[in-house]
């Protein structure tokens, strides 16, 4: 039975660890995740994903600030781990901890592509057709370590960010067991750093946008569903989007029609449709309603 110790924070760490506790050749020693956060409106203190699993299974549990607190390396050594497994645990191991055991990190990319923080937005945002899941060793460095194994598939053309989160999250699942069951016979091999690209961590302020371009739109809107979400500089917020097409040339954000509750908008380049729209501080309603309420009509500018 190899011993693991498991260090992930969000929902796609939770699905893996879930994996691995499901199986009776792994036994989970120790789990490290992040400090609980405030959340919501109210900020009540919430734990994150990964302990709220970890307690379940009456697993010990560390939230360190910081890895190099005291007493950190000392609790992961006692734990006598064969292997580390890390996923979205949100900071960078020091060279005392990966020296305890071989870790391996799960990423969701198709590494080297986006290393860093916004992997599964970036590949949206760049209107990629394939990503996936790549299971690495960890060296100090940003998900530089050489490649064990990946699992990836083709991104439907509609998916969004959130559901495009959950296959990640099984298939990383998938992919964890696949190796830690054949870590012994599989041959690292080292990334290509010329092909390395990074991504940074999603800002709120990241969901403004104009009406330049079509596709640039709907890749936003598909990268930053849920949160920070699409909103225009005037705090307008722009929701079930559809492109329309990409080769119209138009006013930017002209009104050029309405089609049962929802409007069309043009771009510079190409065209969308809008079915909802929200005002700040405002309920949300269907996009004619938010015309009519403003005496907006085709001919007229969003913006």
């Amino acid at each position: 039975m190899k011993r693991i110790v498991y260090m992930g924070t969000p929902e796609y760490a939770k699905i893996i660890l879930e994996a691995i506790l499901k199986e009776n050749e792994f036994e989970v020693t120790l789990v490290l995740t992040q400090p609980d956060r405030p959340v919501g409106r109210h900020q009540e203190l919430t734990p994150p994903p990964v302990k709220s699993l970890a307690l379940e299974y009456d697993l010990p549990v560390l939230q360190p600030q910081r890895l190099k607190e005291d007493g950190i390396y000392e609790a992961i050594t006692e734990a006598k781990p064969d292997l580390i497994v890390v996923a979205a645990f949100g900071q960078l191991l020091p060279k005392s901890i990966l020296d305890i055991a071989p870790c391996i990190n799960l990423h969701a990319s198709l590494l080297p592509l986006y290393r860093g923080a916004s992997p599964v937005q970036q590949s949206l945002l760049n209107g990629d057709k394939f990503t996936g899941i790549t299971a690495m060793l960890m060296e100090v460095g940003l998900d530089s370590g050489p490649v064990l194994a990946y699992r990836y598939f083709k991104i439907p053309n509609d998916m969004v960010v959130t559901n495009l989160m959950d296959r990640l999250s099984y298939d990383a699942a998938l992919l964890t067991i696949e190796v830690l069951r054949n870590f012994e016979n599989l041959i690292p091999l080292p990334q290509t750093g010329a092909a390395a690209t990074h991504c940074r961590k999603i800002q709120k302020s990241d969901g403004e946008v104009d009406f330049l371009d079509a596709s640039e739109i709907i890749n936003k809107y598909r990268a930053f569903y849920g949160w920070p979400g699409l909103f225009l500089a005037n705090g307008l917020k722009l929701s079930g989007l559809k492109i329309i097409d990409t080769n119209s040339n138009n006013k930017a954000g002209e009104i050029l029609a309405i089609e049962n509750d929802s409007i069309v908008v043009g771009c510079k380049n190409g065209s969308i449709k809008i079915s909802s729209l929200q005002p700040p501080s405002k309920k949300a309603m269907n996009a004619k309603a938010y015309l009519v309420g403003r005496g907006l009509k085709i001919g007229d500018t969003l913006i």
